[in-house]
């Protein structure tokens, strides 16, 4: 197994993970096609519980109704 020459000091390490760090984006965000809400692209809609033209999930307002 590979083991490392010398100590990798703090700051090359921090250089180094600011870089990835500062490539990171907020997830994309979508409107829902069914209720209008925003939400996170690929996944169900926590308002009304659609994906993708049909009901995926179940919601606290379904169930009260």
């Amino acid at each position: 197994m590979a083991t490392p020459k010398s100590r990798v000091s703090h700051r090359r390490t921090h250089n180094r993970k600011a870089q990835w760090l500062g490539r990171l984006e907020m997830p994309g965000l979508t409107a829902c096609p069914h209720c209008g809400e925003t939400i996170q692209n690929y996944h169900a809609c926590p308002e009304c519980g659609y994906y993708r033209g049909r009901k995926a999930i179940e919601v606290a307002a379904d169930k009260e109704a």
